[in-house]
């Protein structure tokens, strides 16, 4: 198998207030969310390692899904694996899509034939990404992953919290 495993394979980022109100956008009630195979599986592996910690689980949250999901589809259509596409930082995706939070961080990673499970076991071995995984101060996630036309495989696990920072 191969892995891109040079510096940039994995990538981190965080956040702290970024100046946005405190209200959750509503979910559309007839919304049907449903994760992927591997969404559900990077979830529960990244679950495992907070339950690890005596950390409570994340939340998954469609409206983060659909964040991560379009970071990774833009990161896979433009080849590259960067936190800041297209001029865009994290929290600016999260804010534009309408989610009101004051802390945001970011994980991706990509290369060919990366399964989920070694994509959770390096960022767990990576501080920074194991930082952001373990932060008690995320409570809530999205995940998104898309292979792209070449075949490498490209993640995104979007974390936050809930309501204005003190």
């Amino acid at each position: 198998m191969k892995y891109l495993l040079h510096l940039p394979l994995l990538l981190i980022l965080a956040f702290a207030p970024v100046g946005a109100a405190e209200d959750k956008p509503a979910e559309k009630p007839d919304d049907k969310f449903v994760m992927t195979k591997e969404e559900k599986l990077v979830l529960d592996l990244t679950n495992a390692e907070r339950k690890k910690q005596n950390l409570p689980p994340f939340t998954p949250l469609p409206i983060l899904f659909k964040v991560a999901r379009a970071h990774s589809a833009n990161m896979a259509k433009q080849e590259k694996l960067e936190h800041v596409l297209d001029g865009k930082q994290p929290w600016q995706r999260v804010l534009e899509a309408g989610y009101k939070t004051n802390w945001v961080g970011e994980n991706c990673a990509a290369g060919e034939a990366y399964p989920p499970k070694e994509v959770v076991k390096n960022w767990m071995d990576s501080e920074g990404h194991r930082m952001n995984i373990l932060d008690k101060t995320y409570t809530e996630i999205g995940i998104g992953i898309v292979k792209s036309d070449k075949g490498e495989i490209y993640y995104t696990q979007v974390f936050t919290r809930p309501g204005r920072a003190r």
